[in-house]
């Protein structure tokens, strides 16, 4: 078995194993699947197992930033995970996302995430659930009832805006100290507005994509940065409230949208989880942000057989809303152990008792406050990949 990276006169079979895995590809979407595929192909981001010259197994590495406490993290998005019906149970799963996690490691990603179809493996491999996207059910009249406060100059979008759309998105992400939302690169966001069917409106401080979702409308992505802005992007939504009853939204799981309705008795909000891992400890905490007038000082133990330099002891450091993380010598008496996976989750956001009740946090609990002061988030997403 040899797994490589993929070439365009690979994506024929790439996108056969993608049918086998998940389902038929529309005639019509096929190419829009190809023109997607194409730039992880030309960046070594498309990895595929083969058995001599037939394809097995594959798996892309989507180039995000995802925001951590309002701060941007280059993360890869695994996504696109097939192995070949008649090859399944050989290993080939396990054995190409090794590949992927090394290859993310290469390509200085120092974090990784995914929407797994399966826990087990990923778990095994220091993936560990973290956060999730939320999608609500709202009534289409009460948004049409929300009050616009001031006048919110909106605007139409093409394919020639995904730089000011991209930047909006970071705007908001950072003063909100949001965590766990990603962004795509610009090229992407521009072969997104080219193709997407979802009417897409600009504002200074927040955008709405959304469409027709059979009589109900879908909400893929509405950011806000200004009350005044939410309830202009909220409202225009509403505006379909003679023909549509019910809006499906992605949203935050404390998204102000549920503060601007009239009426707010029962909350129907589904959820898909996604799990996360620290690829490059350093790097990661780093790059994170943290509360400010939160302070930390403590070394913890890391077991990551996937990842041996990051195994063993590291001291965590938080003051002034940034941290780092140092390889430490000697192993305090005092020092927490944390599986790969508990680290990941410890970095999420997950508290420290969730995780000793898992079994992948134990030893003493001296530091566990701080740690979950300083890292403390809900993470969310509002793309699945």
């Amino acid at each position: 078995m040899e797994i490589r990276e993929l070439t365009a006169d690979d994506l024929d079979a790439a996108l056969d194993n993608r049918v086998r895995a998940f389902g038929p590809v529309p005639r019509d979407e096929a190419e829009t699947w190809r023109r997607n595929a194409l730039p992880a192909v030309e960046g070594g981001r498309y990895l595929g197992a083969f058995d001599g010259a037939r394809l097995v197994a594959t798996t892309r590495i989507e180039d995000f930033t995802q925001w951590w406490h309002g701060r941007p993290l280059p993360m890869g998005g695994i996504a696109s995970v097939t192995v070949a019906p008649e090859d399944r149970g050989r290993g080939v799963g396990r054995m190409i996302m090794r590949t992927a996690l090394d290859r993310c490691a290469a390509l200085g990603l120092p974090i990784s995430a995914l929407y797994p179809a399966t826990t087990r493996l990923y778990r095994s491999l220091g993936w560990e659930h973290a956060g999730a996207l939320h999608r609500a059910v709202l009534s289409t009249e009460a948004l049409r009832t929300i009050r616009v406060a001031g006048d919110v100059p909106l605007r139409r979008t093409g394919p020639g805006d995904a730089r000011a759309l991209g930047e909006v998105i970071g705007r908001v992400h950072a003063a909100t100290r949001a965590s766990g939302p990603v962004r795509r690169s610009e090229a992407a966001v521009r072969r997104w507005l080219e193709s997407t069917r979802d009417f897409v409106y600009l504002a200074e401080d927040g955008f709405v994509a959304y469409g027709w979702d059979g009589r109900d409308i879908s909400v893929s992505h509405l950011l806000a940065g200004s009350e005044a802005t939410a309830r202009a992007l909220w409202a225009l939504v509403g505006s379909s409230s003679s023909i549509a009853k019910q809006v499906r939204a992605a949203v935050a799981p404390d998204d102000p949208v549920f503060w601007l309705l009239g009426e707010r008795v029962n909350d129907e909000v589904a959820q898909t989880r996604w799990m996360f891992r620290v690829v490059d400890p350093a790097a990661a905490v780093a790059g994170r942000g943290f509360p400010a007038g939160v302070t930390l000082d403590a070394v913890v133990h890391v077991d990551d057989p996937e990842r041996p330099a990051s195994s063993g002891p590291w001291h965590l450091s938080v003051s002034g809303g940034s941290g780092t993380a140092q390889p430490a010598g000697a192993i305090p008496k005092t020092a927490p152990a944390l599986t790969a996976g508990g680290l990941s989750a410890l970095f999420a956001g997950v508290p420290t008792t969730t995780l000793r009740r898992a079994g992948i946090l134990t030893g003493p609990a001296d530091a566990d406050d701080a740690l979950d002061a300083a890292f403390h988030a809900r993470p969310y997403m509002t793309d699945s990949f």
